[in-house]
């Protein structure tokens, strides 16, 4: 446990450090050394400024972990945050950290009260949830506020602009005795300031002093990928520069060991440094990459830490680093002795927020850019290919071959001999079907991102109800949500390009992981529909007649919704039966005359459509009873978007 001594010298007992091994963190970061022992040698409240991803939740979970030291089946901390999503990662996290067998839940909006009662009356030590479920739960009387000892607020700020900051006032009102409150926050704003006064005592503030120099010698660039295509865009970068030599770094020692076994398996020369390689191998392993007997280097950043090699072309964030100190180490490794050199970062969508807070905190000018191309990868590799020819034409280091060269032409077409022996030597490698596809991600460059859903009008839902899901099960506020349309069988919504894959993520999970929601690559971003269009006002369709206050959809809306309807059924009638889809305006075949044919999707229907159209046609019909385990909801009679008058009782 040699490299897990700079948590141990934090004051972590022995059962934690093994929790922490297993996690496969080696170094803590600065806000968890100002944190930790803080926490566990003093009774004071705190304040620690930290930006996401920095590991606030290891800062203040694995202290109250080790001090909550038996299990109670009573609330004896209570962690804030701002989101279901946080909640649910929070929870995950402490769980992992748990070696006190202390029960850890997450107490939400939008998820069943009935299972959440049952919980806490069974009893939660650790509770994490948002404000407004957690207030409603004190309203009621069923959470145990006597023997809380610590209240966490995570995410402070963003709380703040979530609008949950009464319901936090109010919460902290609620709780009487004695506890430690510990905040963080990434910014200090007046009124997180002025809940610090008014419900803390005599707080520490905690913030880590940073100093951002990045060299001008570094060329930053990022890249917008899926998480699950970061390892085809790492193979595309090394293939487009013959000269590749770099480092590769992961955050944890299972994401280099991974990184490197699928290398190797590819043909790669790489070779990878974490905690568990010894101080020999590590050596050995150095020389090797010094001598360039070897072009990749994956590491984590504390293994990475006295490797001096001035010229490096690359340093390849494979995943984001801790926080902006650690960014600017590794990118410093590369551009030093008057060399050129460049820093790769990949984004995949859940890391948006935190890449803006750093390129805002080292103040970096890091351009987007795109992936190479299969073409532009077998371009660069045919010009290697010649220029390694000419070099040994030049030196005329071929005379070995020459009398095999003879015997090969006598027997084939020069052209058929050359090709014979390129597709020897190089095989599948001037193919461009060698390299998987790498979906694109449909993102404004406001970080907006398009989500396809795999329901609709037919299914009882309209904007309200689509927005309401997406508030209830992703944990997205109504700011988040933007440009929903709901058509017949499927709809769109626009949301936060930071929190997309999240946001596919949950709704899949409520269908036992079948897809009903997934990243449109092709869909109309938020920018071409006309600016921000409030969900508010946007009512599903006028596809019933009914005037909405915006104009009806064009032609090819309808034609495509037959379309639809022929693959997938037409929407039930007023008594719930199936009807049979027939041609626009024909109910029959009069004698004599040739049965009307039914209207097709026009060649000129636009591709996220038919992309749509496809999808849905592909979905079982009882689709929605089967993924979401209950029946469809009921519609009024007069459609799924017609609201019923009032009666008037007077």
């Amino acid at each position: 446990m040699n490299q897990l001594e700079e948590f141990k010298a934090l004051g972590l007992s022995d059962d934690i450090l093994t929790a922490i091994a297993k996690k496969g963190f080696e170094t803590p970061s600065a806000i968890q050394s100002l944190t930790i022992p803080h926490l566990l040698t003093t009774d004071k409240d705190i304040i620690a400024q930290a930006q996401t991803g920095t590991g606030k939740t290891a800062a203040f979970g694995l202290p109250i972990i080790q001090m909550l030291t038996s299990r109670r089946n009573i609330p004896q901390a209570i962690v804030l945050v701002p989101t279901r999503e946080l909640a649910l990662q929070v929870t995950q996290e402490l769980i992992s950290f748990n070696t006190h067998d202390l029960s850890i839940a997450p107490i939400y909006g939008g998820a069943s009260m009935t299972e959440q009662l049952r919980r806490l009356k069974k009893g939660i030590d650790i509770v994490v949830g948002t404000p407004g479920r957690i207030l409603d739960h004190i309203r009621r009387g069923t959470l145990d506020l006597s023997a809380i000892a610590y209240l966490v607020l995570d995410e402070a700020d963003e709380m703040l602009n979530m609008g949950f900051i009464e319901d936090i006032e109010e919460i902290m009102h609620a709780m009487t005795g004695p506890k430690r409150v510990l905040l963080f926050s990434a910014t200090m704003p007046d009124r997180i300031a002025a809940l610090a006064r008014n419900y803390m005592h005599d707080p520490d503030l905690l913030k880590v002093e940073s100093q951002h120099v990045t060299t001008d010698l570094t060329n930053q660039i990022y890249f917008e990928v899926r998480e699950g295509d970061k390892f085809d865009a790492l193979t595309r970068i090394i293939d487009v520069e013959p000269e590749f030599y770099g480092i590769v770094f992961s955050r944890t020692r299972t994401g280099a060991d991974e990184i490197v076994a699928k290398l190797l398996e590819r043909g790669y020369a790489a070779e990878v440094l974490h905690g568990d390689i010894s101080q020999t191998q590590r050596e050995k392993i150095l020389g090797k990459f010094k001598k360039k007997q070897v072009n990749i280097l994956v590491a984590t950043d504390v293994a990475a830490r006295g490797i001096d090699v001035s010229n490096l072309t690359h340093v390849i964030n494979y995943s984001l680093p801790q926080d902006s100190d650690s960014y600017v180490h590794r990118i410093g490794r590369t551009g030093r002795a008057g060399n050129q050199g460049t820093a790769i970062t990949f984004i995949s969508p859940s890391e948006m927020r935190k890449f803006g807070f750093l390129k805002r905190t080292i103040k970096a000018d890091i351009k987007l850019e795109q992936l190479p191309t299969p073409a532009d990868i077998i371009a660069t590799k045919r010009n290697k290919i010649k220029e390694d020819l000419d070099a040994i034409v030049e030196s005329e280091s071929y005379g070995e071959c020459t009398g095999m060269a003879a015997e090969l032409l006598e027997n084939y077409p020069p052209e058929v001999a050359l090709s014979a022996l390129l597709r020897l030597a190089f095989k599948n490698e001037l193919s461009e079907s060698s390299y998987p596809e790498i979906r694109s991600i449909d993102v404004d460059r406001k970080g907006k991102a398009r989500i396809f859903l795999a329901f609709g009008a037919r299914d009882g839902y309209d904007t309200r109800k689509t927005v309401r899901l997406l508030k209830q099960e992703c944990g997205l506020s109504d700011h988040d949500i933007d440009d929903v349309r709901v058509m017949e069988d499927f709809s769109f919504a626009t949301v936060p390009f930071d929190r997309a894959e999240k946001v596919v993520r949950a709704l899949n999970k409520l269908s036992h992981g079948r897809p009903i929601a997934e990243i449109s690559k092709d869909s109309p971003s938020a920018r071409t529909s006309g600016g921000r269009q409030s969900h508010r006002r946007r009512e599903s369709d006028t596809r019933s007649g009914r005037k909405t206050g915006r104009k009806p959809e064009s032609r090819e809306s309808y034609r495509q919704d037959s379309s639809v309807q022929e693959a997938f059924g037409a929407p039930d009638d007023r008594n719930g039966h199936r009807k049979s889809v027939r041609s626009p305006k024909t109910s029959g075949t009069k004698a004599g005359k040739k049965p009307a044919t039914t209207v097709k999707a026009s060649s000129k229907t636009s591709t996220p459509e038919k992309t749509a159209a496809k999808r849905a046609s592909e979905l079982p019909e009882n689709w929605f009873e089967e993924w979401f385990g209950q029946r469809q909801p009921a519609r009024n009679k007069k459609g799924p978007n017609r609201t019923p008058k009032r009666k008037n009782r007077d």
